[in-house]
């Protein structure tokens, strides 16, 4: 599938960031999109570390805030990856959306971010927000869960688990994209989700697995 085949699916201004960098969409890009990716589905991706999961939340949530559905909310498990996706994403969407980092003062409702599109963030950071009762979250209409199984992760998964309930009951109209290179139960989370489940094992660089022994590798 190339981009030109969604061309009149996605929003000019979308099309157009992507149009320097995408001439053809990989296997699992191309199966979210079959899967209901710009039609607001729910979806849980889970494909090796590079296949391109991140452009799949970009499609999603760029469309929704250019359509004027509501904000985006992209949340990441550590600080270091947050402040990555948001330059990022300020590099390709930042002449025409708003984009926000927000992952300082726990004990805040940030009100000044009833200002932006794009909210990244730590699950820690968003968990304070609706604990705050921040006035803008009526407003959000996609979010994007980055490195979904860590929901198995004794001391982040509670939180992450929590997080996602709360954001559904909160918001019921909301598209919820979940990213994951490596799960093992993808059909219960999915279904926890309510969500369209992905999976792809392409990846860009093929993976070898071998042996070292005496200086010398055996594949």
């Amino acid at each position: 599938m190339k981009l030109d085949d969604i061309k009149d699916k996605i929003p000019k201004n979308l099309y157009n960031s992507l149009l320097p960098d995408i001439e053809e969409f990989r296997p699992s890009q191309e199966k979210s999109i079959k899967a209901g990716l710009l039609d607001r589905k729910n979806l849980l991706v889970c494909t090796p570390t590079a296949s391109g999961k991140t452009l799949i939340a970009e499609l999603g949530m760029v469309k929704s805030i250019l359509e004027n559905r509501g904000k985006a909310i992209y949340i990441v498990p550590l600080k270091a990856l947050a402040n990555e996706k948001f330059k990022d994403f300020k590099k390709r969407y930042g002449t025409y959306l708003r984009i926000v980092l927000s992952i300082g003062d726990l004990d805040s409702a940030d009100s000044y971010l009833e200002s932006y599109d794009l909210i990244v963030c730590t699950a820690e950071k968003l968990d304070s927000l609706i604990r705050h009762h921040a006035p803008w979250l009526n407003k959000v209409a996609t979010v994007i869960v980055d490195e979904v199984h860590l929901m198995n992760d004794p001391g982040r998964g509670p939180t992450l688990e929590i997080l996602i309930t709360m954001l559904r009951e909160l918001l019921k109209e909301v598209q919820v994209i979940a990213l994951s290179a490596t799960i093992g139960n993808p059909e219960e989370l999915s279904e926890w989700l309510d969500a369209n489940l992905v999976i792809d094992d392409w990846r860009p660089v093929e993976l070898k697995k071998g042996i070292f022994y005496e200086g010398k590798i055996e594949f």
